[in-house]
């Protein structure tokens, strides 16, 4: 397969937009964002705010603890915290320097101010729409799409940035995706110039090892992280690669759902991505003792494979994220064994045809036991597939390859799993109004 440096280009541009740090769950660090951006136009301190946002955003900021906020959660106190004490310029890293006196000030804000958070309708799965008001004065920043993608500016009533955006489309601002396939993407991983990927991946390495390390030393969530490898210490698991790798890659989404400081790197808008397409296959190399290299290789592989099957996905939606990762995982494993492009691809079609009815019920504690569970499914599917056993067309939404069943998992995931969505939402957002209660 010749690929030229058009290609090349194009695929690390892709990288550079979807392998990015952010420090806390990127949704509720959305929210900040919008909201220091909005404080940076008006020019002054808020006196009242209104929050709109579409149901996934609601979804996904309901129960995950908010770095920095003293162990707070919801979407005023994410939204607060940047409007009062946020750094716009730092974008996903937006409130990494918010000290306890800030959060005073939040809290009573919070208390003595006015703020309407609004469910908006929208097409945009993400959209966070925040204005403020000082007085007669009055600002408001919108984001679609993405979690830092302004498309719409106001400030007193006057339009300051209006960007075209197609609602329907989260693929709109973005480098065009079309161009990877699995085929591409392990070629690549095979031949490309190690130079041009390894800075971002030794980044990916350092940050996202740092936090699993806290996770497995430190209480955070349920510490399925750090019971696993108890149990293992215990007798209750055995100890093997399988079950060290999902330890890891649990550990790390166990500090960062319950408010961890630290920042990840993410993948396609998730820090749950980013540490589930890296985690299991840094500790995998370490157990291995595989060239370092052939890690940041593996990587490369892992998080273009998530970027494929989420571009098909759709940026938020019931179907959960971490199943993507953990089939680009499955399909690194069996790259890092020196398997061919037959045995890779039905690696990652065996754990896709196996854990795709995971929904995604917000970003939370249990998010680290799905990524747990998905790693355990990506070695199944890997084994598997080095043995010579694969999900054949026709077996439930296998398609007659790995591209056509990326397709059929796009169509499950939008258009089948919408009222499912809706559903979850429902679910949620009533048991939240009896908790209130």
């Amino acid at each position: 397969m010749n690929i030229n440096k058009s290609t090349i280009d194009k695929v690390l541009a892709i990288l550079r937009e979807e392998v990015v740090p952010a420090e806390g769950c990127t949704e509720p660090i959305a929210l900040a964002y919008v909201a220091a951006r909005a404080r940076e136009v008006l020019g002054k301190e808020p006196d009242r705010m209104n929050i709109y946002v579409s149901g996934n955003i609601i979804k996904n900021v309901k129960s995950v603890v908010i770095p920095n906020s003293g162990g707070k959660v919801g979407i005023e106190v994410a939204s607060v915290m940047g409007a009062i004490a946020g750094k716009p310029e730092k974008e996903l890293m937006v409130i990494q320097d918010i000290t306890k006196d800030d959060m005073k000030k939040v809290v009573s804000f919070i208390e003595n101010n006015p703020i309407k958070v609004i469910h908006k309708q929208s097409d945009a799965k993400l959209y966070v729409k925040i204005e403020l008001f000082n007085g007669s004065e009055s600002s408001s920043v919108e984001i679609k799409h993405l979690h830092t993608d302004i498309t719409r500016i106001e400030k007193n009533g006057k339009v300051l940035i209006r960007q075209v955006c197609n609602d329907v489309d989260f693929h709109s601002p973005l480098t065009d995706r079309k161009i990877l396939t699995i085929k591409l993407i392990y070629t690549l991983a095979k031949s490309i110039d190690l130079e041009l990927i390894k800075p971002l991946f030794e980044k990916v390495i350092k940050l996202n090892s740092a936090i699993a390390e806290v996770g497995l030393n430190e209480v955070y969530g349920v510490n399925l992280g750090s019971c696993i490898i108890k149990s293992i210490k215990e007798g209750f698991y055995g100890y093997d690669r399988k079950n060290v790798c999902a330890s890891y890659a649990a550990a790390g989404s166990d500090a960062r759902m319950s408010g961890c400081a630290l920042p990840v790197m993410t993948t396609s808008g998730s820090g749950n991505q980013g540490m589930t397409a890296s985690l299991p296959l840094i500790k995998y190399c370490q157990e291995k003792k595989i060239p370092h290299e052939k890690l940041i290789r593996s990587l490369f592989f892992s998080h273009l494979t998530t970027i494929h099957i989420k571009t098909n996905v759709g940026r938020l939606s019931a179907y959960c994220g971490a199943v993507c990762a953990a089939s680009a995982v499955s399909g690194a494993i069996a790259f890092l064994d020196d398997e061919n492009l037959k045995t890779v691809s039905n690696a990652i079609t065996n754990t896709l045809g196996n854990i795709s009815g995971i929904i995604c019920d917000g970003a939370k504690a249990s998010c680290a036991m799905k990524i747990a569970t998905g790693i355990y499914s990506a070695f199944d599917g890997a084994m598997l597939a080095q043995n010579q056993k694969a999900l054949r067309n026709g077996d439930g939404i296998v398609g007659k390859n790995i591209e056509e069943t990326i397709r059929n998992i796009g169509e499950l995931a939008q258009s089948g799993m919408q009222k499912t969505d809706d559903v979850i939402l429902k679910i949620m957002t009533h048991n939240h109004s009896k908790h209130s209660e």
